[in-house]
């Protein structure tokens, strides 16, 4: 069963459909993150762009369903809905936890052969076989807290006030199981292209840490560096979206 250029389903939300448009992006937020964070970005592409944000289950209009807290199943959930749009030259677009799901969702799309997308541009977030011994999901709740506080850094306001966090609490747990569980293949490797884009002070992610999606490619790979911390990205909006701009017209 197909998905109109201009619907959206409880895990494909378009804000400005764009059923004429050429080329498309899909959106993968980060852990806690919904598919709103993406508003700006379809504002700023459509409708030269169909932009495609992921809202994963658990929280905002899906908080009653469970989160999925296993990254490949999560994948494989997505390909279903991805699978059912039609063909267009396609870019990823992932942040933190978003950067590994659109790796695997890619994965799982080019050995389909299905809406596999030419570039995944992944935004902070080491590469997929890079690990550190996390137990984020494990803390109580003051300690989860705490550490998107620590995330949020300089770069405040991005998953807002204290009560907000609260009551986003179990789809911050539940993703940081997730990511945190997920153990990339170092054989794994992507067709098409990855630009990684990175903070120079990211509590998450080291430069040389990002480098290591370069292994996980088989075409080009380039790595932009900007000044900030995990969220960068807001801080630096105008300069990422030139870089999607730049991969969505290659």
């Amino acid at each position: 069963m197909s998905t109109a250029d201009d619907v959206s389903t409880a895990w494909i939300r378009r804000y400005h459909p764009a059923a004429q448009a050429g080329r498309r992006l899909v959106c993968f937020p980060h852990a806690g993150g919904s598919a709103s964070f993406f508003l700006p970005t379809s504002v700023t592409f459509a409708p030269d762009t169909d932009v495609v944000a992921i809202q994963y289950p658990g929280r905002q209009d899906r908080l009653r369903e469970p989160c999925i807290t296993d990254i490949g199943l999560l994948a494989d959930r997505i390909v279903d809905e991805l699978i059912a749009l039609s063909e267009k030259p396609t870019v990823f677009f992932g942040h933190s936890m978003g950067s590994v799901i659109g790796f695997e969702v890619a994965s799982r799309l080019e050995r389909k052969g299905v809406n596999a997308p030419h570039t995944l541009i992944a935004s902070g977030r080491r590469g997929p076989s890079t690990q550190r011994d996390e137990s984020v999901h494990r803390r109580d709740d003051d300690g989860i807290i705490a550490e998107i506080k620590l995330l949020n850094g300089t770069d405040a306001g991005v998953l807002g006030d204290e009560e907000i966090i609260r009551m986003s609490l179990p789809a911050l747990r539940g993703d940081h199981r997730a990511i945190e569980t997920y153990r990339g293949d170092p054989e794994q490797r992507l067709r098409g292209s990855i630009t990684a884009l990175t903070g120079d002070a990211d509590p998450k992610t080291t430069v040389e840490e990002a480098e290591a999606w370069r292994r996980h490619t088989e075409g080009s790979f380039r790595i932009r560096v900007f000044s900030g911390g995990h969220f960068f990205l807001t801080r630096h909006q105008q300069a990422v979206n030139e870089e999607i701009a730049q991969t969505l017209g290659a």
